[in-house]
């Protein structure tokens, strides 16, 4: 009787470790299943145009001047202040400067500690003319002999980094001839473009990284038809997406008969009248983004358009200030940003927000000018008034800025703030 009893005793127990296995398989199946969606892969296509990824223009100087570089400790306490706000994709201007190598080891070892940070880069290569910001004649039809370096630094990061920078960027407003300190000629933005692709295409660079130029709406067609040349044309058709910029703000004084008040609404209530001229400049905005639009469907009618500059500066002594044309203050800040936000979100564009933090150096001999105040937080890690309501809701706590909390400008006293907004102008 007992070989019996044991006998089935073994079976019972070697039934038992089948089913153990086979549950231990399929548990560890599905956890491998979670795994791999947790870390699929992300593309540009994926992240551009889709809410989900919002997108903001980033500065990490805290200082005067650029020869300060902020240390990798301190581009991790931004980007982990920016993904508080949802922030998953920012932008940088040059590679020939610490600083976007350093965003991209600061978000890589944030990865590391958590593997669920997530925080893309759209990589910028800076592009001059010949002699750009020297005191010799500038050749705008000769490009920099430096741009190679640039070029060829943007490709090495982009090369390192591949799971973190998702868009190279060949110059910035380097086509708008305004920028006549070091602009070029569409050929050169370019051939470089079409370096980049090659690279694509011999697999040296990710079939998934896109390239494109981020420039003003009137180089890309938006407005004057002198840049409408054939060069463009091959430019629009070799960008994997067009990136154009939008400034109603700087428009306020160079083009302010959208901006000023008509005699019909003048006798409106001061916030009546502040936010009937933000509307407008929201439409402003609009209109631009729409004219490039129509102008780069003409020759590639699926190329995507996206906004990689718009923002608003909360002060001024300037042409934007008190003696000119009264739009920097943070209520009309918030009110661009969140009324940009609500058309690009729906219309599924992205849009780079310009710019994350105050950056002092952009007009270091004058605190006060506009070109340092583009920030939707201060140098000092205040948020403003946009971001007041992250601060109630206590997005940002236990992060810090130079070891400073985040807290709201003027104390979050509503009626102080708005004693510093200013009504534009009448017609």
């Amino acid at each position: 009787m007992k070989q019996p009893s044991n006998l089935f005793s073994y079976k019972s127990l070697k039934i038992i470790f089948l089913g153990l296995l086979m549950c231990l398989s399929s548990s560890c199946k599905k956890q491998t299943q979670k795994t791999i969606t947790n870390h699929k892969v992300v593309t540009a296509k994926d992240i551009l145009g889709n809410p989900n990824y919002q997108a903001i223009c980033y500065g990490g100087y805290r200082k005067n001047s650029r020869e300060i570089q902020p240390t990798v400790a301190q581009l991790k306490e931004d980007l982990l202040i920016l993904a508080a706000m949802n922030i998953k994709v920012v932008r940088t201007y040059n590679v020939h400067l610490a600083h976007a190598s350093n965003v991209l080891k600061a978000i890589s070892e944030l990865k590391k500690q958590d593997p669920n940070f997530e925080m893309y880069v759209m990589l910028g290569a800076w592009i001059d003319c010949q002699n750009a910001w020297t005191d010799l004649e500038k050749n705008h039809d000769v490009e920099s002999k430096r741009n190679a370096i640039e070029i060829d630094e943007a490709v090495r990061l982009a090369t390192k980094y591949p799971e973190i920078v998702k868009i190279i960027a060949v110059g910035n407003e380097a086509m708008v001839k305004w920028a006549e300190e070091y602009f070029v000629q569409p050929n050169v933005i370019l051939k470089w473009v079409n370096h980049l692709q090659q690279l694509k295409k011999d697999n040296k660079l990710s079939k998934d990284l896109w390239i494109t130029s981020s420039d003003d709406f009137a180089s890309w067609g938006g407005l004057d038809d002198t840049y409408k040349i054939k060069d463009l044309e091959d430019l629009v058709k070799a960008v994997d997406y067009v990136s154009m910029h939008t400034y109603p703000f700087h428009n306020t004084h160079y083009n302010p008969e959208f901006w000023k008040i008509p005699n019909h609404q003048s006798n409106l209530p001061k916030t009546d009248l502040t936010d009937a001229a933000m509307n407008r400049a929201v439409l402003f905005a609009k209109n631009q983004y729409n004219s490039v639009k129509k102008y780069v469907h003409s020759i590639s009618p699926n190329k995507p358009v996206h906004i990689g500059e718009t923002g608003w500066a909360s002060s001024s002594d300037g042409f934007y200030g008190n003696e000119g044309s009264k739009a920097a203050d943070q209520y009309k800040q918030a009110f661009y940003y969140n009324a940009m936000r609500e058309w690009t979100n729906k219309e599924e564009i992205s849009c780079f927000f310009f710019e994350a933090f105050d950056e002092p150096w952009k007009d270091s001999g004058n605190s006060s000018g506009s070109e340092n105040h583009f920030g939707i937080l201060t140098a000092y890690g205040k948020a403003k008034y946009v971001l007041w309501d992250e601060v109630d809701n206590r997005s940002f706590e236990n992060l810090n800025r130079n070891g400073i909390s985040i807290t709201k400008t003027f104390d979050g006293n509503k009626e102080e703030l708005m004693q510093s907004v200013l009504t534009p102008p009448k017609q």
